[in-house]
């Protein structure tokens, strides 16, 4: 019951900031503070997201496609490095320092090469949205591996166990809620990649109907675009916390 009073007691203080922010956003709009021109009031965001539900939803497959596919490949890339790097040293330290490197390199810059390499289609864009989506897995995923109880892992060794016994019973179960906290991340990570991927080129996507958008100089629909990112993201979000609870029916048990 208290932890119950505790969540709700959360959304309320969440929510009265939002609220409190759409008001401030309204009055400077409404009152000239701010060139209505320059930003558009919460209202009349809200009426052009209406006006143009449908083709935002056309365009949010592209990209919803292309989010999808990037963060399957970037899990199933950032599982394996991770499982390969814990099980055999020499990997780690091999490649433990280009993983770390690959994040130093910001995304807009990247992103120009791979349309120039790939083309305009999908290619350029799921591969932008793995680079940024298979670090946040791999490190968790190693974090968690590294975090295993090691008397728990002497005590198999002492009855005869295996280095994939040993995974498969203490490192991996332990190191779920470290992936997932990573899934989290990388799972906003690709809606943002695919947008960011789309501003430099393509035929269909959120992010190609931003960069028409701001070149017609219609701020209030940039804004109603940003929206449904923000929505989209969350959804995600909190999708990856929905599979958490049905994964680790041990945490909601404990009350974690």
């Amino acid at each position: 019951m208290k932890r119950k009073l505790q969540n709700i007691t959360s959304k309320i203080w969440s929510c009265s900031a939002i609220v409190l922010i759409l008001i401030i956003w309204q009055t400077a709009s409404a009152t000239g503070l701010v060139d209505p021109f320059m930003l558009p009031s919460p209202v009349q965001v809200v009426q052009v997201f209406i006006r143009e539900f449908p083709t935002l939803m056309e365009h949010s497959l592209v990209t919803l496609a292309e989010a999808f596919i990037g963060l399957a490949l970037g899990i199933l890339l950032g599982f394996v490095m991770a499982v390969l790097m814990d099980q055999y040293e020499g990997l780690y330290k091999a490649f433990y320092p280009l993983i770390v490197l690959t994040q130093t390199v910001p995304t807009v810059a990247i992103a120009p090469l791979l349309v120039l390499w790939f083309g305009y289609e999908m290619t350029p864009k799921v591969i932008l949205i793995v680079i940024t989506t298979f670090f946040p897995i791999a490190v968790g995923l190693l974090n968690g591996f590294n975090s295993a109880d090691k008397d728990s892992i002497n005590l198999l060794r002492a009855m005869g166990a295996g280095r994939w016994q040993i995974f498969g019973y203490i490192k991996f179960p332990g190191a779920l809620s470290e992936f997932f906290a990573g899934l989290r991340i990388s799972a906003s990570y690709a809606v943002v990649g695919a947008v960011i991927s789309e501003w430099l080129g393509g035929f269909n996507g959120l992010g190609v109907y931003m960069t028409r958008v701001k070149k017609a100089f219609s701020f209030d629909k940039m804004f109603a675009v940003i929206f449904l990112i923000s929505i989209i993201s969350l959804l995600l979000m909190k999708g990856v916390d929905f599979l958490q609870k049905k994964c680790m029916p041990w945490e909601r048990e404990n009350g974690l």
